[in-house]
C-alpha cells in the first residue's frame, strides 16, 4: 500500500529558473491556485512554463499572470481556456496585505518561483524579490563557479584518499 500523502514530497511541476538569476529573493509565501480541471491535468503532465510569469495584487486579491499552461489534449476541445490567463492565488488576507505593503517599495516585485502539489492541491511558491543589477549577476555567477571548484577539488581528494 502506498502512502496517502505521497505527492507531498513530489518534485516541482514547474519552476521559474530565471527568478534566482534575476532577483534576490528575500521572503517566500505558499499560495493555493485556482485552476480548471484540464489545467491541473496538463500541469501534472509537465506542460507549464513560468519563465515570464509575475504576480500582481488587485482589489485585495493576488493574481498570477503570463504563466503558460498548455491545453490538455484529451480535455474540452470545444471550449479551451486561454493558456496564459490570469490565475487567482489563494492567501490569507493578512499575507496579501503584507505582500502589498512590501511590494509597493521601490525595486520590489512578486515573483512566482515554482508550482507543486501538496496533498493533491496545486500550490505556488511566491517570492518577494528585488531585481539584480548586472554586476550582482556576475558576482553570483563567480561565487557559484568558485563553490563548484571547491566541491570538485574535495571530490577529487576523496577519490585519491581511497
Amino acid at each position: 500500500m502506498g502512502s496517502k500523502n505521497k505527492d507531498q514530497f513530489d518534485k516541482p511541476l514547474a519552476q521559474n529558473k530565471k527568478a534566482s538569476h534575476d532577483y534576490f529573493i528575500e521572503e517566500t509565501f505558499e499560495a493555493g491556485m485556482v485552476l480548471t480541471g484540464t489545467e491541473i491535468k496538463s500541469l501534472r503532465g509537465g506542460r507549464a512554463n513560468m519563465s515570464d510569469a509575475f504576480a500582481t495584487i488587485r482589489n485585495g486579491e493576488i493574481f498570477l499572470h503570463n504563466m503558460h499552461i498548455s491545453p490538455f489534449e484529451q480535455g474540452n476541445r470545444h471550449n479551451p481556456s486561454d493558456p496564459t490567463r490570469a490565475r487567482k492565488l489563494l492567501l490569507h488576507k493578512q499575507q496579501i496585505n503584507k505582500l502589498y505593503g512590501l511590494s509597493r517599495q521601490e525595486g520590489y516585485t512578486l515573483v512566482p518561483l515554482k508550482v507543486y502539489t501538496r496533498n493533491g492541491y496545486a500550490k505556488c511558491l511566491i517570492g518577494l524579490g528585488r531585481g539584480k543589477k548586472n554586476y550582482d549577476k556576475r558576482e553570483s555567477a563567480a561565487k557559484k563557479d568558485a563553490q563548484r571548484e571547491i566541491q570538485r577539488a574535495l571530490k577529487e581528494k576523496q577519490k585519491v584518499s581511497y
